[in-house]
């Protein structure tokens, strides 16, 4: 197979050390699966695709001799027929590497029919990739106004054709896509097969995992940094598998629990989406759990959420996963407007019950206090105005701030 390493300059960081876990790996270099990509679809899109071809854009964080893709229809209420999928090596915008396209099978087939709530894995394609190279999946969806299944916070652009434009798959110049989106649609994932990478890590998150404040196509999220570090950590160079995936699983406005919070969660939860985005994922070695927030401000108690994640931590270490916890970030007052019941003092103090739970009671493997990150030092119940967005989220500084917090020996053999 060929070699994907590739020389990288030792990065000096400053890291603050909760604990370190010990991770059994293979001493042979054997292929394996994992996923290497993923997000997670949470809505049915307003968009109508009729007779044209998507091209959605996503980047893999480990590298690879073959992928495979997935598809999902989540929320879709109709079957979805595709009549062509393609994948690519994507050099600019909608532009394709020259020659890279490669057609993609569905237990031999180039068409595929997804029923409405379901999911599709392709056959193997063999495609050399690199970690952090941009992949084009283009998908032909011949029908007439087809809503989407989707991830709407994608903060990556991708790109459509026009309406009955037909099959423009094979277009590699990116003539034929003449328009764009934010939105992720039914792509799932990609996995790819390596005897360079570890395993996949999954950010199991809300908007804070989900990159709110951060510009599309900057790749400024906490756990977009905190690959860069990885790949970029000097300790892997003698590694047998040098490359740790990163999956992003957050979804804007995620909470833990679901029953009884008002006003009701508009995604589904945490405790009911661990196994359609964390389990069905290939290779997953370590879930950081980084919630919390939402269930608050839809007035939750503590006791709430720590119970919906002592049930997460519960069925990871079932499956014999790492489990990280991550403390709860501040969260700025806020009057309550309309359904949006705001954020109080007493907020707060629930907050900081479960943030005292998550550093020395709940059994997490490491801890993540980001928390700590981004407090202002003369006010801990706020965001530093330095790594402040919107007394919400952190800005893109905010989130380099906590990915540099990181201990990485956590991810080491």
């Amino acid at each position: 197979m060929r070699s994907f390493i590739r020389n990288r300059g030792q990065v000096g960081l400053a890291i603050l050390c909760l604990g370190v876990v010990g991770v059994e790996v293979e001493e042979s270099r054997t292929e394996k699966w994992v996923t290497a990509w993923a997000t997670s679809q949470q809505e049915l899109g307003e968009y109508e695709i009729s007779d044209a071809t998507v091209r959605m854009i996503a980047r893999v964080t480990s590298p690879g001799g073959s992928v495979r893709l997935r598809l999902d229809n989540t929320y879709g209420q109709m079957e979805l027929r595709i009549s062509g999928v393609s994948v690519g090596l994507r050099m600019r915008d909608a532009a394709l590497v020259p020659g890279s396209n490669r057609s993609v099978r569905f237990t031999g087939s180039a068409n595929v029919t997804i029923p409405p709530g379901g999911s599709v894995q392709s056959d193997p394609i063999e495609m050399h990739v690199l970690a952090y190279q941009d992949l084009a999946v283009s998908l032909y969806v011949p029908g007439s106004n087809v809503r989407p299944s989707q991830h709407r916070g994608a903060r990556v652009t991708s790109y459509l054709s026009a309406t009955n434009a037909g099959d423009v798959r094979s277009d590699e110049t990116g003539a034929a896509f003449v328009d764009t989106t934010a939105s992720m649609f039914w792509l799932k994932s990609i996995d790819v097969l390596s005897d360079y990478t570890m395993g996949a890590v999954v950010a199991f998150g809300d908007s804070i995992t989900d990159g709110s404040c951060v510009p599309v196509d900057g790749y400024d999220r906490w756990e977009d940094w905190l690959g860069i570090r990885l790949n970029l950590d000097s300790a892997y160079k003698s590694s047998s598998r040098p490359y740790t995936a990163i999956v992003n699983e957050g979804i804007g406005g995620n909470t833990v629990t679901f029953d009884g919070l008002v006003p009701p969660p508009v995604s589904t939860p945490g405790v009911r989406r661990l196994e359609r985005d964390v389990f069905s994922h290939s290779g997953v070695t370590h879930v950081i759990l980084f919630m919390g927030t939402n269930d608050l401000r839809r007035e939750a108690t503590a006791q709430q959420v720590i119970a919906g994640m002592e049930e997460i931590i519960s069925r990871v270490k079932d499956r014999e996963l790492r489990i990280i916890g991550v403390t709860i970030i501040p969260r700025h007052d806020r009057a309550p407007v309309g359904e949006n019941t705001g954020w109080n003092s007493e907020k707060t103090s629930a907050r900081n019950r479960v943030n005292e739970w998550i550093r020395s009671e709940a059994g997490f493997d490491a801890v993540f206090d980001f928390d700590a990150s981004v407090r202002d030092s003369d006010n801990l119940d706020r965001i530093d105005p330095a790594f402040d967005c919107d007394g919400i989220h952190p800005s893109p500084r905010g989130y380099y701030e906590m990915a540099t917090s990181v201990p990485l020996d956590l991810f080491r053999q």
